[in-house]
């Protein structure tokens, strides 16, 4: 895959996560945020399969008639890798989008959107832990997106809503995944590795349901066209474009990228939902966009290694 078509997924994948948004706030009309997540990422995992079956029979038809199918491919040590990936992107995976679907239900889509595009700040803040210096940008991006959020979320009351706390939690949680991600694709099978985590995903947030939730086949059959978008299309469609093409573009350029579902969430939100913002909203969503652009300017030579 090129760049140019690298970006391309990635801007899809952004739209499809952006709709994803009103998806999710549709579904929890109908069932819980655990139950929710369990369903669409055990669907997403399991729609994967055939994918992965095709993918193998197509890169090597006379060794794959041969030998039976397996999601663990390679060496051990290949094996190790994959299963290990899997299972660490998928728990940061089921806290990051668990955290997210209690946000959406006290919030709006449009905020939410915002707020959880604030990991594309966090990302480089996270490259600390890493030894790497940060940018006077990413910093000066951090000034700004905190003024943002206080437009988007902080009331005349000084106080701040539970969705936007969880939401604010939850961008924290997905900027984890994004390195986690960052730092498997490149050394597993992508599709694998996405198919991994969707059923880790899932088996968590399917004893979460079976502890918190009351889950009912009526009322997965009563949310059957949200959950299936966001299984078949934000799941599996979405995620794995995302980690096939982030082998092929800067991880900051991605999550620039991937920044976009804000704006395709508060668009959605306003078209389908008929949620608006205030004035005083809109532009804390102005400064957190400003932001996030802000902390994607090149940085390669300001970030560097300490060591």
């Amino acid at each position: 895959m090129r760049p140019i078509q690298s970006s391309l997924s990635l801007v899809l994948t952004a739209l499809i996560w952006g709709l994803s948004f009103v998806a999710q706030s549709v579904g929890m009309e109908y069932v819980g945020p655990f139950t929710f997540n369990c369903v669409r990422n055990l669907l997403g995992g399991i729609v994967l399969i055939p994918v992965i079956f095709l993918f193998d029979r197509r890169s090597s038809p006379r060794i794959a008639e041969g030998r039976k199918f397996s999601l663990l491919e390679g060496t051990p040590a290949q094996k190790r890798t994959l299963l290990i990936g899997g299972v660490a992107c998928g728990t940061a995976l089921a806290v990051a989008s668990s955290l997210q679907q209690f946000g959406i239900l006290d919030t709006t889509v449009g905020k939410a959107g915002f707020i959880t595009a604030l990991y594309i700040v966090i990302v480089p803040i996270f490259g600390l832990f890493f030894r790497r210096r940060v940018a006077p940008s990413v910093w000066l991006a951090v000034v700004i997106a905190l003024v943002g959020l206080y437009l988007l979320s902080i009331t005349d009351d000084f106080s701040i809503g539970r969705g936007d706390v969880l939401v604010i939690l939850c961008a924290f949680g997905f900027s984890a995944h994004i390195l986690l991600i960052d730092h498997f694709s490149p050394r597993t099978d992508s599709v694998r590795l996405s198919c991994i985590q969707f059923l880790v995903c899932g088996i968590q947030c399917g004893v979460c349901m079976f502890l918190f939730e009351n889950p009912s086949v009526r009322s997965l059959l009563s949310a059957w066209l949200p959950i299936l978008y966001s299984g078949v299309l934000s799941c599996a469609v979405a995620y794995t474009l995302q980690v096939i093409a982030q082998k092929y573009v800067e991880p900051t350029v991605a999550s620039l990228i991937l920044s976009l579902e804000s704006v395709f969430a508060a668009l959605f939100g306003w078209l389908i939902l008929r949620q608006s913002m205030s004035m005083k909203e809109l532009a804390g969503c102005l400064l957190v966009f400003c932001a996030i652009i802000l902390a994607q300017i090149p940085q390669k030579r300001w970030i560097r290694s300490v060591a």
